[in-house]
């Protein structure tokens, strides 16, 4: 490697930095941007080639609604709400909604417009904290991959509502005794016992997935139809980002709008639905004894941290297209709220369709026809098309092309994040091979996902590749920004770039409440956590130990790549290694050479103003000044 002076052509029109030394912390406070950092020599090729961008404002929101407003929306936000208060719920999530949402989408629009840079090379900023970066794209990958397969489940189930009666309407008779049809039209099999299920149900398990009771001989072989619906899902999302930003963004404008188009006539059907009020009144009923427990707020948190895709790099991926100076401001207002709007749209319908299975079902009890989870895509949903005495293949086709197009629009962001990071790395390579290559390695991965004992390999990768490492991930992350970037050197980046005041609310929750209600998340789900199970079946010790071995593989890339920043460092003292490790590159700033030295120029106006009462203050001053400042 060699020094940025001799490698940047850039750097000779920049004013000249200080020579790396370990240094106070008040001179390390006060000039982070101007100590010289060694890059590697393909960064600074990325750095040096032009970034693409995207085509208008335009599709960047539709890009970032299309990737938050996805499935987690549609089925996961209603029970969610169901099993945590009702529309008590609301509240708690409404909190957490602007207490960790809103500032850290803002957050990281921040960051990646303001640098140009991807997941990993936003980083820049504090290189011992690269490994944040490189964790959330190992989390990202497992999040594609699987949820690659549940696209391909939602377009077997679309394809088969061309049938002239729905498949799963009705029972079989290699069924057996126990089943209850959907339609309501066919004789039951046999006197029903205590258990039963109902024909969507055994259609999912038995014909779908095939799926296996157990782990004891194995997860199987991939099923054939599911294996080509998994094709065509990853060749829709290669399609899309073929050509980077300049495709995925014109198809943007379809992934976001089309879904609303579908829900609007979905709602329109589900209120003209007998039993629809009830559903939606059971829903929206709230049960206020439920505010006082922990795990409702868990929920809270969780709910919006997944929805809203904060903390994987996408946002900051997706912004970094952006030219400078975009009003992300406005963007992340928009996005944040429609996100919230798209949940409680979603629950209406729901619940109104559930009413009326309710309704048809002769029962008041709504909950004893919810089945959460997957359970409500392909099985509630189903269940209650199939009783729509008018035209069920319809609003089949109408439900399931949302579905899929909701799991595109997110997969697509997900696929466009990993490129984004190789494309940044590989400058010579050129972007429909690694597209490709992409969606290969994910088509095979996925085939794991549609075997027999797939769902059980979901859940476990759900957890250990995706929910505990993004929460450990999402916490240094919040701190790497708040207190080693600090808090006050993001709102003079916000400043320089939007030409906008920082109000306090962003800076408490990026400084103190966002990062202590995230630490708080984590330590309870340690302290509540179980042995992981599915379908009331703990897994078996090799598969537990597989799964936190992925946890400790992803999370130890925070620990690794901070010794490799540490080791990077010139010869000396431990403490003085590390205070030049958590210091931006010298390059660290808009993309553009001349708005770079201009940045840096408005940093040492600001610095000399601060150098002026810096031996006034306190410890506690100092504090406050990296936040308030």
């Amino acid at each position: 490697m060699k020094d940025l002076k001799t490698e940047n052509p850039a750097s000779a029109s920049l004013p000249k930095p200080e020579t790396s030394r370990c240094c106070s912390s008040g001179e390390a406070l006060l000039r982070p941007s101007l100590v010289p950092m060694e890059l590697e020599s393909s960064e600074l090729a990325a750095d040096q080639k032009a970034r693409d961008n995207w085509g208008n404002s335009l599709e960047f929101l539709m890009s970032c609604i299309a990737l938050s407003v996805g499935l987690g929306n549609v089925w996961r936000f209603p029970f969610t709400a169901l099993e945590n208060g009702g529309g008590a719920f609301l509240i708690p999530y409404l909190i957490v909604l602007f207490v960790v949402g809103k500032p850290i989408y803002y957050m990281e629009m921040l960051l990646g417009q303001f640098s140009s840079r991807g997941i990993v090379q936003v980083f820049d900023f504090a290189p011992l904290m690269r490994g944040v970066g490189y964790a959330q794209l190992l989390a990202l990958g497992v999040l594609a991959t699987y949820y690659a397969s549940v696209m391909a489940l939602t377009l077997r189930y679309f394809f088969d509502s061309f049938a002239s009666e729905l498949p799963w309407s009705n029972c079989r008779p290699e069924w057996g005794n126990g089943c209850v049809s959907a339609s309501g039209d066919q004789v039951l099999q046999g006197q029903l016992s205590g258990n039963f299920s109902s024909s969507t149900q055994l259609y999912l398990q038995r014909v779908v997935l095939n799926e296996t009771d157990s782990l004891e001989h194995g997860i199987g072989y991939p099923s054939g139809s599911l294996t080509l619906m998994l094709g065509i899902s990853w060749l829709t999302v290669t399609l899309i980002i073929i050509r980077g930003v300049k495709s995925s963004g014109k198809a943007a404008y379809v992934l976001a709008l089309f879904p609303y188009v579908v829900m609007f006539i979905l709602l329109v059907r589900a209120l003209t639905l007998p039993g629809a009020y009830d559903g939606v009144m059971y829903f929206l009923t709230p049960q206020w004894g439920k505010l006082l427990e922990p795990e409702v707020w868990y929920n809270a948190v969780t709910q919006v941290f997944f929805s809203l895709a904060v903390c994987f790099g996408v946002i900051i991926m997706y912004s970094s297209y952006n030219r400078f100076g975009h009003n992300v401001y406005r963007d992340a207002n928009i996005v944040t709220t429609l996100d919230t709007f798209t949940s409680l749209l979603s629950g209406v319908i729901i619940f109104g369709i559930l009413g009326n299975l309710a309704h048809e079902s002769g029962t008041k009890d709504i909950a004893s026809v919810v089945k959460a989870g997957p359970g409500l895509a392909f099985i509630s949903y189903p269940d209650a098309i199939a009783k729509f005495k008018f035209l069920p293949q319809v609003f089949s086709l109408l439900f399931f092309a949302m579905l899929f197009m909701l799991g595109v629009g997110s997969n697509v962001g997900m696929v466009s994040c990993i490129m984004t990071v190789l494309k940044d790395q590989l400058v010579n390579l050129k972007l429909w091979i690694i597209v490709v290559c992409l969606s290969l390695i994910g088509f095979l991965v996925g085939l794991i996902y549609i075997t027999p004992g797939g769902q059980y390999i979901i859940t476990l990768m759900d957890f250990h590749g995706v929910t505990f490492v993004s929460l450990v991930s999402a916490i240094f992350e919040l701190f790497a920004v708040g207190w080693i970037y600090g808090t006050k050197r993001l709102c003079r980046d916000a400043e320089y770039m939007l030409n906008i005041k920082t109000s306090y609310y962003y800076r408490i929750c990026w400084s103190i409440v966002t990062p202590l209600v995230m630490v708080i998340i984590l330590i309870y789900s340690l302290l509540t956590m179980r042995p992981l199970s599915y379908n009331g079946q703990e897994f078996p010790l090799s598969y537990r130990v597989f799964g936190w071995c992925v946890s400790g593989f992803i999370i130890g890339q925070l620990f690794y790549w901070a010794f490799y920043a540490n080791c990077k460092q010139p010869k000396g003292s431990l403490k003085c290694r590390i205070s030049n490790s958590i210091k931006p590159h010298s390059d660290w700033g808009p993309l553009d050479p001349k708005k770079l030295m201009d940045y840096q120029m408005f940093l040492r106006h600001k610095d000399e103003k601060d150098s002026r009462d810096i031996n006034r203050r306190c410890v506690c001053h100092t504090a406050g000044d990296r936040i308030f400042g």
